[in-house]
């Protein structure tokens, strides 16, 4: 679903209330006036109740109030913004919500928590924000949405034309086509701008790999595939291991491929590495004789989005320091037998949907509750079923580098123990490690900085 297709230019308005009951009102009123099957009074008292229950309040001054209904429409979206500011119960007396992004999605559309998802993580970052509400006229507020949504019309800007970079580049692609590359992978965060794959490989498969959503083909200048991967490192190429495992997981390239990986420093404009891997030997420990990484059950945007919620919790921690915690994730019936509660189950009762790892509202939930001790125990669906469950596997044949404590040790034992993937974060290292049928697989350096 590319964003700024369903973000019409008149759902967005300046807001002239100042309370959220009022600003909500005012967004039905651009938003659901021509659909007379829809009623402004029953959906605004539907999403008021839902703040009621569980905070829709992303931080950064943003807020995204939501609501299922019966309608023929998938996604009405209206934007409101405030510069005075709004009211919000919870915020600190000087914090005030500025921007409102509601969201309206019929009961058929089953892609609702991905795009719930993909708006919050577009806000997620401050600058974006601030420069939403810096005082410009509604035309250039949603010209600049229409870009962080994922619109082009900001994101023409391609590669610095210098000597190096056309030379990198078009020897790259002789290097994919002589060495018989499946696909090359560019890392795009080397650039403000973009690369246009097109012109460059002509009709190779391609993948971008970026920390930034880019939500349409039409916006990754020819490119094949888009993976969001964060990197914390100014290494070369340190996105590499886990761009290749997401892409395994999505099934866009496969355990025989080779790829041909296009990299430099993130920021500096200047590509500088090109390296070829063999997909077989850089996972070969992790494959143990199987080809099937993900397990059946497991959505591959599930494993996606617990991965990076791991690497945030290693790098930006609860308090600035890292929290260790371990995930268990697929199979998860059996995993239940092989666990016990430590503490009262903080997710029981709440509806799959409000408890759903994609839904973007979980993410302070689960750094919270990685504190407790235990696992949290993940469906493959990404409903998360429990927190701080004592996993009661034990792998008297598998002997762990030293320096790996218990919980290391549980996640190779419950994965080699079900058919789930575990993943944990070192509270010591800040490390965060993949586990499957009980071979360990590093996503991360041991130290990480947020210094990028």
């Amino acid at each position: 679903m590319r964003l700024d297709k369903i973000i019409a230019r008149n759902r967005v308005i300046d807001l002239n209330r100042h309370d959220l009951k009022g600003a909500l009102d005012e967004l039905l009123d651009i938003s659901v006036s021509r659909f007379p099957d829809l009623k402004r009074e029953v959906l605004l008292k539907s999403l008021l109740a839902r703040e009621s229950t569980m905070t829709t309040y992303l931080g950064n001054g943003v807020a995204l109030p939501h609501v299922r209904v019966k309608m023929g429409r998938r996604y009405i979206i209206a934007i409101g913004r405030s510069r005075q500011g709004i009211r919000y119960e919870g915020l600190k007396e000087d914090e005030k919500i500025h921007l409102i992004i509601m969201l309206i999605a019929g009961e058929s559309a089953r892609d609702y928590l991905q795009v719930l998802a993909s708006i919050a993580r577009s806000l997620k970052e401050r600058e974006f924000v601030e420069s939403l509400l810096q005082p410009i006229d509604l035309d250039a507020f949603y010209e600049r949405l229409f870009a962080g949504f994922g619109g082009i019309s900001l994101r023409s800007v391609q590669v610095a034309q210098n000597r190096v970079n056309r030379v990198i580049l078009r020897e790259a692609g002789r290097v994919a086509h002589g060495c018989n590359c499946a696909a090359i992978m560019v890392f795009g965060d080397t650039f403000v701008g973009g690369v246009d794959a097109a012109k460059w490989f002509g009709k190779a498969k391609t993948i971008l790999v970026t920390r930034n959503i880019v939500e349409a083909k039409e916006a990754h200048n020819g490119f094949s595939e888009t993976i969001q991967v964060r990197s914390f490192s100014s290494h070369r190429l340190a996105q590499l291991r886990s761009a290749m495992l997401v892409a395994l997981s999505r099934g866009v390239i496969s355990f025989n491929d080779r790829i041909c990986c296009i990299g430099g420093m993130t920021g500096s404009n200047q590509f500088d590495t090109v390296v070829v891997v063999e997909i077989e030997r850089e996972f070969q420990t992790l494959l143990t004789g199987h080809a099937d990484l993900l397990p059946d059950d497991v959505k591959p945007e599930v494993l996606e989005r617990i991965i990076a919620v791991a690497t945030e919790l290693a790098v930006e921690g609860r308090e600035g320091r890292p929290v260790g915690c371990l995930f268990v994730v697929g199979d998860a019936t059996r995993v239940e037998r092989l666990t016990k509660p430590l503490v009262l189950n903080p997710f029981f009762g709440y509806k799959e949907e409000d408890r759903n790892i994609l839904n973007p509202f979980m993410d302070e939930t689960v750094k919270e509750f990685s504190s407790i001790d235990g696992a949290f125990v993940i469906r493959g669906d990404g409903v998360v079923l429990s927190a701080g469950s004592l996993i009661q596997a034990t792998d008297a044949d598998h002997a762990l580098p030293s320096g790996l404590g218990s919980r290391h040790a549980a996640a190779a034992a419950i994965s080699v123990a079900t058919q789930c993937i575990a993943i944990v974060v070192s509270s010591s290292t800040g490390q965060v490690t993949l586990f499957r049928r009980g071979v360990m697989l590093p996503l991360t350096e041991k130290k990480m900085s947020t210094s990028e």
